[in-house]
């Protein structure tokens, strides 16, 4: 059994499908890089003016939209849950310039004089499978909406060397465990992208739910799985809100 990355049941489930000759006739789908960047903004800020801020977060917000023709952003605020950012865009597209020259132009605002990356991850995706809620087609297991959950967790990860001394067999029987784990939280949404050669992690697992106590429940349960012993960096380090960009803007004060 192979795991998809990120190919869901109509649940929105990670599935496990057999690797057969029918996905040779499927066509070939162009994949996306997926970039989590989180932002710390600078205590300074909250010190300027009201209307300041407001001319300030209007240009940061022109640049934003600028790049939506091309990506699919997201924003989420984490103001309140986390002392290491305050704001994290999900940006998904087929271009790393694009994600870049987005960066630079957002630092290049007043409001980006103000702000640090408090973290970046980097991944891609094996075919193209994100897409807004407004575009997804049920049954089409090409083609995930993401977006559309209040909450978002993301969880690097990257295996102990026992992990690849383990059969291809032992490895499935590993998955699959956790798949099962999985399969019993029909809200939650769970992505995985491959990371390995962007950075130290291997992969990033991200779920997407409205209900924060299931999927603390479903941590739980993935942290007494045996494939979770072999996990050097498994737990859930952002919990993020999704929000309009102007609504995490005005929470940063």
């Amino acid at each position: 059994m192979e795991l998809i990355d990120n190919e869901e049941t109509e649940n929105g489930n990670l599935r496990l499908v057999a690797d057969n000759e029918s996905n040779s006739e499927l066509p070939e789908i162009q994949k996306q890089f997926v970039n989590f960047m989180f932002l710390k903004v600078n205590p300074e800020w909250r010190k300027l003016n009201a209307e300041t801020k407001k001319v300030f977060k209007s240009e940061f917000q022109g640049v934003f939209k600028e790049f939506s023709k091309d990506l699919l952003l997201l924003s989420y605020s984490l103001v309140g849950f986390d002392s290491k950012a305050d704001l994290m865009f999900w940006r998904i597209g087929t271009s790393l310039d694009q994600i870049q020259e987005m960066t630079a132009r957002l630092y290049r605002t007043n409001l980006g004089s103000f702000i640090e990356t408090a973290d970046n991850y980097l991944s891609v995706t094996r075919k193209m499978m994100f897409v807004p809620p407004s575009e997804a087609v049920e049954g089409d297991r090409f083609r995930v909406a993401v977006g559309d959950k209040k909450y978002h967790f993301l969880y690097p990860c990257a295996k102990h060397s026992d992990w690849y001394e383990k059969t291809d067999e032992e490895r499935d029987t590993l998955i699959k465990e956790n798949f099962m784990v999985g399969k019993k939280f029909k809200n939650i949404r769970i992505h995985m992208t491959h990371a390995f050669g962007f950075s130290e992690q291997e992969y990033l697992i991200s779920f997407e739910t409205d209900e924060p106590n299931d999927f603390l429940a479903l941590a739980e349960e993935m942290r007494r799985t045996p494939a979770s012993k072999l996990t050097m960096r498994g737990m859930p380090i952002y919990t993020c809100r999704l929000r309009t960009l102007s609504k995490c803007l005005d929470s940063l004060g």
